[in-house]
């Protein structure tokens, strides 16, 4: 969690971004939060100083909201110069290609306080520059070159044409027209600077050798000292109106025998410090977290990586970390958790704040009140009230599995026997997780459970120790004697059928010497059908190693290739029709290439996979495709370029999902329940559910329920 920001105006208003490109806004003081999605992970954002509904973002690109975050619109480049928006790299991230723009990106930006239409902003590459704007960000002139890009810019209230712009090296001061270039005093982690009731800066900064102030805008600097030693200081945060309180996050620091982390906070300019967030192996007693620390101790999320200081109160501090946002309103006395609440049956309920990976929510059929997640890095999570809180759930899993949860099925005729896959590996099957590191050394396994998922053990004699990422369970097969098949990424497929006491290998007539074997399907004519994930992000490795389709009539004791439709070299998931086993859909990933990508989408075969027609391919980056059996013709699919899908005919026609405003989905997951209720589980965005709609809410208010591709602002 980086980059909060309290408004200026109102206190109860504040900001966080994520790395995983939603950002959040919070109207309530942190008691509950909505998350928007610009496209892109938000560096920073800014509110204009006069005009409390107008707020600014940057990500690769400048966005401005005018009613309080609840719309955005493009900003810069000028809408008008836009050419395209390359989206070819394995996340489908995005970039504006535009026709001119002498900017490129912020990297800082400030807002006059007596003008709102002068915007000044650190920009300009590898020729850094402060550039001006004069009209909202319209039009832009370069009035000073810097010697690096700056990271923060302040403008002094009554003093507009005096400002700050600290970089990593330097900080430069503009007084009277004259620009005055100051090296730092080391290198410059963070910064943070307010301004005195005498007119005067008051600049801080965390520095490569600790923390370094300084009272005339960067021209000499003193050095404060936290009490004890070797502190590592990263991030530090000064209210802007108040700026003889400030705050310190340190971690390394050696006192009383022990080592510890968390924040110091001055009241007097730097001269002193108190640790007001002092945590070692044992969690602080001021610090009230939610599931984070109670799950993974202390260290997890380690001190804040950034903080901000509300200008109104300089008691009001925000510090967000690797997974956490936590508040204090009196100072730093007190600490609690934005991101989640205890509830009264000691489970935990998300404040809308997720930033979480997760594969799927999986629904006990034997009780409708108990629930699944299967996440990433923090494993997997059980509800027993229906979704309404939630509780850790991996109590048993041998520890270098416990990081990621892939999937999981259930007993159709034993109460509470439950199976799940585990690895240590996570984010499977994004290259970066493979491209460095052999498979072989990947850990993971079959766990089983016996009292409905509380707790688990280890069940995969006969695996190696693996990457686990799907496990099926044949109905058919006998109770007791369940058969499951399993895929090991890097290994293949395994089968057993003694309820998942031993496991064998099963790759015959697989190519691959070590197939990143991803996803598992068994059709309702009991054909198996394997996806396995492609080696090279673009399809430069070719027919010797990519992705690939299988099907086995055997049981998979064989298995046989099915050609993929032209270009594609990245399957991703496959699903069969429920009423036609002929009818495969089939979703792709683009291989990394032009402008948007090529080869990905939705084909459908109606012969099992010989042949194949494009359905969908507006998309280029679709994770999953699940038809519902219910309602025949009806099927879903979600992907990473902020869309979810639906078709009423078999895939021949798709409807966006209105209301689904993550950039990457995982997959749709029905409701057991609600035919017109389904969840979408998310990379990095928690899990959504709601009814099924393609129309929105509130008529001419769309951006409001689905801002996923918001429009870009024309020229005033």
């Amino acid at each position: 969690m980086f980059h909060p920001v309290v408004s200026p105006h109102d206190p109860a208003t504040a900001l966080v971004a994520c790395d995983m490109t939603g950002a959040y806004i919070t109207h309530d003081g942190g008691r509950s939060w909505r998350m928007f999605n610009l496209r892109g992970v938000v560096r920073f954002f800014v509110f204009d100083p006069s005009h409390a509904n107008v707020i600014y973002a940057q990500n690769d690109n400048l966005w401005r909201s005018r009613d309080d975050g609840a719309t955005w619109k493009l900003v810069w480049p000028a809408p008008s110069s836009i050419q395209g928006i390359s989206m070819a790299s394995d996340h489908s991230d995005e970039t504006v290609v535009s026709a001119d723009n002498p900017l490129g990106t912020i990297t800082a930006l400030a807002i006059d306080p007596h003008d709102s239409d002068h915007l000044v902003a650190s920009a300009g590459g590898t020729k850094p520059g402060l550039f001006e704007s004069a009209d909202a960000g319209a039009h832009w002139r370069r009035t000073a070159d810097l010697p690096e890009l700056a990271n923060r810019v302040w403008i002094q209230p009554g003093v507009s044409a005096s400002l700050l712009a600290v970089g990593q090296h330097d900080v430069v001061a503009r007084h009277g027209g004259k620009l005055h270039i100051y090296p730092a005093p080391a290198q410059i982690l963070d910064a943070s600077a307010g301004t005195t009731g005498t007119g005067a800066w008051l600049l801080y900064a965390a520095t490569a050798s600790g923390i370094s102030v300084s009272r005339d805008a960067g021209a000499t600097w003193v050095s404060a000292l936290l009490p004890g030693t070797g502190a590592r200081v990263r991030a530090i945060a000064t209210s802007f109106l108040h700026p003889d309180v400030a705050y310190a996050s340190y971690s390394g620091l050696h006192l009383d025998g022990s080592v510890w982390h968390g924040v110091a906070r001055t009241r007097n300019s730097g001269k002193t410090w108190d640790l007001v967030w002092k945590e070692g192996t044992s969690a602080a007693p001021n610090v009230q977290d939610a599931w984070i620390t109670a799950r993974f101790g202390t260290d997890w999320g380690e001190n804040p990586l950034n903080m901000t200081v509300a200008d109104q109160s300089p008691d009001l501090v925000y510090g967000t970390d690797f997974g956490r946002t936590l508040i204090s309103s009196d100072g730093g006395g007190h600490w609690h958790a934005a991101y989640s609440r205890r509830t009264p049956d000691g489970g935990w309920a998300s404040t809308g704040l997720d930033v979480t990976t997760s594969y799927g929510i999986h629904f006990d059929p034997f009780d409708a009140r108990r629930q699944f997640i299967t996440y990433t890095d923090i494993s997997l999570f059980r509800s027993e009230t229906g979704g309404k809180s939630w509780l850790s759930s991996s109590t048993g899993v041998p520890k270098g599995w416990l990081n990621t949860a892939y999937w999981m099925v259930f007993d159709p005729q034993v109460k509470n026997r439950v199976w799940a896959v585990f690895s240590g590996t996570h984010d499977l099957p994004r290259p970066k997780m493979w491209r460095h590191t052999s498979t072989d050394t990947y850990q993971g396994g079959v766990c089983r459970s016996d009292d409905g998922g509380r707790t688990w053990q280890a069940s995969s004699d006969g695996m190696p120790s693996a990457a686990t990422t799907d496990i099926v369970l044949d109905p058919a097969s006998l109770k007791d004697h369940r058969t499951f098949y399993v895929t090991a990424f890097g290994r293949g497929v395994y089968k057993s059928t003694d309820d998942g006491r031993t496991w064998s290998l099963k790759n015959a007539g697989i190519r691959q010497s070590t197939p990143f074997a991803w996803r598992i399907i068994l059709a309702p004519d009991h054909s198996l059908y394997l996806v396995v994930a492609r080696r090279s992000e673009d399809g430069s490795i070719g027919n010797s190693g990519d992705g690939a389709l299988y099907q086995s009539t055997d049981g998979a004791e064989s298995w046989h290739e099915l050609p993929l439709p032209s270009g594609v070299n990245g399957p991703t998931g496959l699903a069969v029709d429920p009423a036609h086993p002929q009818r495969l859909y089939l979703s792709a990933w683009a291989r990394a290439t032009g402008m948007h990508g090529e080869g990905g989408g939705i084909y459908v075969s109606e012969d099992a996979g010989r042949h194949w027609v494009p359905f969908l391919t507006r998309d280029q980056h679709i994770y999953d495709v699940t038809p519902d059996p219910r309602l025949p013709g009806t099927v879903y699919a979600s992907g990473f370029e902020s869309s979810a899908w639906v078709s009423r005919d078999s895939g021949a026609h798709w409807q966006r999902i209105a209301g689904f405003d993550f950039k990457w989905g995982h997959r749709v997951v029905l409701d057991p329940e609600d035919l017109n209720k389904i969840y979408i589980t998310t990379f990095g965005g928690g899990v959504w559910h709601g009814q099924v709609t393609t129309e929105p809410a509130i008529p001419d208010a769309s951006a409001i329920l689905d801002i996923a591709t918001p429009e870009m602002e024309p020229h005033r």
